[in-house]
């Protein structure tokens, strides 16, 4: 371990799944193809909702938004991951470590007020349709937005700053994926129990608040849906509510486990999988739920593609 001045930890070792050596390259293998799906999944969302000024409408331009979150968010993580379980390289600096969990917190947190900014919209269009334009007009669209991500960087400013201001002096083995909080709180030689207090308060606002708000929107949405009088769209309009709540149920619960007590007595192994379930699964399934499954999107995809391979011939 190195130390500076007999005290302070200058560097951390991730252990990641060292637990399972024999299965470090076929983690490898899965979350590298993952990471590069996410990836591209995204970027396809993004470049496709830039170039199409039909989809330059508030619901596209929230999906954009968070497709930028989802490629930024697994662009913090997965990287140093992979170097984890692919070489014996497995420490990482302290400003890295620092430099990722204010990246993780940061686009974490602008996701969570992003997805109820999104279902806040999916509920307006449905349920008040011809109000739609002038209740979110762009003004509005764009209040949300900057809420959105200007809370993800307070969050990150204030947590990221005060778990580093801890004093690190034992151990140094982070014995998670990455450098999220409840983790690296661990390793804190000081009395933490303030700032588990404000763990708790933060997570109730940041993460349970917006997802009631979430459920709630879904519920009012799910009665105007019941009064459609065709059968098709109902379904439709069902299938497409169902795996939105998915996705937001999956990202919203692990990272409430996680965060609600960043010293629960959850294994470190449960921890890990939890962890990954918001971190590696919510990316790669968002592109998949919120625009395969959308005509519009689609059509725009197609357009794009006639356009290069016209390009192309000519």
């Amino acid at each position: 371990m190195k130390r500076q001045n007999q005290s302070s930890v200058v560097e951390f070792v991730l252990l990641g799944f060292s637990n399972f050596p024999e299965l470090q390259e076929q983690l490898f293998g899965v979350f590298l193809v993952i990471y590069l799906v996410t990836l591209m999944g995204n970027a396809i969302i993004i470049v496709i909702i830039s170039l199409d000024q039909s989809l330059h409408i508030p619901m596209y331009l929230f999906l954009l938004n968070l497709s930028v979150v989802e490629v930024s968010f697994s662009a913090a993580i997965m990287p140093k991951m992979l170097v984890v379980l692919s070489t014996e390289k497995t420490t990482i600096s302290f400003a890295g470590c620092f430099a990722q969990m204010y990246f993780i917190l940061l686009f974490g947190g602008t996701e969570c007020f992003l997805l109820g900014a999104m279902a806040y919209d999916r509920f307006v269009a449905i349920c008040h349709p011809l109000s739609y334009p002038m209740i979110m007009n762009k003004s509005v669209f764009m209040k949300l937005i900057i809420f959105s991500w200007v809370s993800g960087i307070m969050v990150a400013t204030v947590q990221t700053t005060w778990v580093f201001s801890f004093p690190f002096c034992g151990p140094n083995q982070i014995n998670h994926l990455f450098c999220e909080t409840p983790p690296v709180l661990e390793l804190a030689c000081a009395d933490t129990f303030l700032f588990e207090i404000y763990a708790f308060t933060g997570t109730i606002l940041i993460v349970m608040v917006p997802f009631l708000l979430i459920l709630l929107s879904y519920i009012r949405v799910l009665f105007a849906i019941l009064k459609m009088p065709s059968t098709t769209g109902r379904q439709k309009a069902f299938s497409t509510c169902a795996s939105h709540l998915t996705s937001v149920t999956l990202f919203y619960g692990t990272a409430n486990m996680t965060y609600l007590q960043p010293k629960s007595g959850y294994s470190p192994e449960t921890k890990k999988l939890m962890s990954l379930a918001y971190t590696l699964l919510t990316p790669l399934l968002n592109p998949l739920i919120y625009s395969l499954r959308n005509s519009e999107m689609k059509r725009a995809l197609m357009k794009l593609w006639q356009r290069k391979m016209f390009l192309h011939i000519v």
